[in-house]
C-alpha cells in the first residue's frame, strides 16, 4: 500500500500495512520506540497467533494480557489501540479502545477491565473477538501511545473521537502484531437460545 509510512514498514509485516492504522496516522520517525518504549505480552510474541482463548472461537474468550516498559518522562496518559490491519476500506476495523492508563510501566491482566474503554467496530465497549472467516488469516495491530496530556474523554467515545483528541500529544508510541486464522469450530457459539 502506496501510504504507509517508510518509517514503520519495518515494525509491520506486509500483510498488516494498512495506511489507516491509528499509529500511521499518529505515531512518527521519532515516537516509535523512543527511550525503548515497547508493547509485549505474556500470552504471545510479537507475530505469534492469538490463543483461542482470546477470540471468539471460545466462549468465556476474553482480551490477552499486555505489559509495556515506562514511556519517556513527562508521559501523563497511556492510550491503547487495537486494530484489524487486514480490514478493506478506509479504517481498519477497531477491537479495542483503552485510554485512562498512567503514564509509568505497567500492564493489563487477562480479562481485566480497563478504565476507560470506547467504542469498537460494532458499537460496545469490550475486547471484539477475532472471528475470521475459516481458513482467512487476519493480522492485528495492538498500539499504545504515550501522551504529554491527560486525555478529556468520556467512556464511549469512537475511534474518530480518540484519534483526535490524541493529535499533537503523542511523546512515544509502541506496537505487537499477532495473527489469528479462522477455524470454524463454534460457529453456533454466538446464539443464546435460552428465549423463555
Amino acid at each position: 500500500m502506496t501510504d504507509f509510512p517508510d518509517w514503520l514498514a519495518p515494525q509491520v509485516p506486509a500483510p498488516a500495512r494498512h495506511p489507516g492504522l491509528a499509529i500511521a496516522k499518529l505515531g512518527s520517525a521519532q515516537t516509535l520506540a523512543r527511550g525503548g518504549f515497547a508493547l509485549t505480552s505474556p500470552a504471545f510474541r510479537a507475530g505469534d497467533e492469538l490463543d483461542a482463548s482470546f477470540t471468539a472461537t471460545e466462549e468465556d474468550a476474553v482480551a490477552p494480557p499486555v505489559e509495556w516498559t515506562a514511556p519517556p518522562p513527562g508521559s501523563q496518559e497511556l492510550v491503547l489501540i487495537v486494530e484489524d490491519a487486514s480490514s478493506k476500506g478506509g479504517e481498519p476495523a477497531c477491537h479495542w479502545l483503552v485510554w485512562g492508563l498512567a503514564g509509568q510501566r505497567g500492564k493489563l491482566l487477562e480479562g481485566e477491565t480497563p478504565p476507560r474503554t470506547g467504542k469498537n467496530a460494532v458499537g460496545n465497549s469490550e475486547w471484539l473477538l477475532p472471528d475470521p472467516p475459516e481458513g482467512e488469516t487476519r493480522h492485528y495491530l495492538f498500539q499504545l501511545f504515550a501522551t504529554d496530556l491527560p486525555l478529556v474523554l468520556m467512556p464511549g467515545a469512537g475511534r474518530a473521537e480518540l484519534l483526535a483528541s490524541l493529535q499533537g500529544t503523542v511523546t512515544a508510541c509502541a506496537t505487537l502484531h499477532a495473527t489469528f486464522t479462522g477455524g470454524g469450530e463454534d460457529d453456533d457459539a454466538d446464539f443464546d437460545d435460552d428465549d423463555f
